[in-house]
């Protein structure tokens, strides 16, 4: 079976636009990192419980490739999953896309992931991570924490 997406809902709020009316391009980089961090707090494991216990996930590269607008009051979806992983790296991919009300009530709070995303294309991405310890130095995941790693496993596989 295909990995699910976890799907994150937000509202389009007026600080996120431009003169132009709509998103300002850098915006979706923060919705990424947004989506992210739910992602990982979905599947138990928060960047906060995780930098206690010495890790650091930097990011190493961001994409972001732009295929329309979100505007003001948009209802907008951030699917997120993992696309890659190794005991070093992880990369994660990303979907904005615009959403009706119907959508947004079908799909709301009582669905943490789903199968495909839905909705109007706007936006996709990537971030590549590596695992480091508070000294910036590369940690290999299996060998230093490997009930995390192999969780990465069962939630990528």
């Amino acid at each position: 079976m295909a990995q699910e997406w976890h799907q994150h809902q937000m509202r389009v709020q007026y600080k996120d636009t431009d003169q132009m009316g709509v998103v300002h391009h850098g915006n979706y980089i923060t919705w990424f990192e947004v989506a992210r961090t739910e992602w990982m707090r979905h599947f138990d494991m928060s960047y906060h419980a995780i930098e206690e216990e010495g890790l650091l996930l930097p990011v190493l590269d961001v994409n972001a490739v732009y295929k329309s607008s979100a505007r003001f009051d948009d209802l907008v979806v951030l699917f997120t999953r993992i696309e890659q992983y190794s005991p070093i790296r992880l990369v994660f991919e990303y979907e904005a896309r615009r959403i009706t009300e119907e959508d947004w009530k079908a799909n709301g709070l009582n669905h943490a992931t789903a199968d495909e995303p839905y909705g109007e294309l706007l936006t996709t991405g990537k971030t590549t991570h590596m695992w480091v310890n508070k000294e910036w130095k590369p940690v290999k995941l299996r060998k230093t924490h490997p009930e995390l790693y192999e969780k990465i496993q069962r939630i990528a596989d």
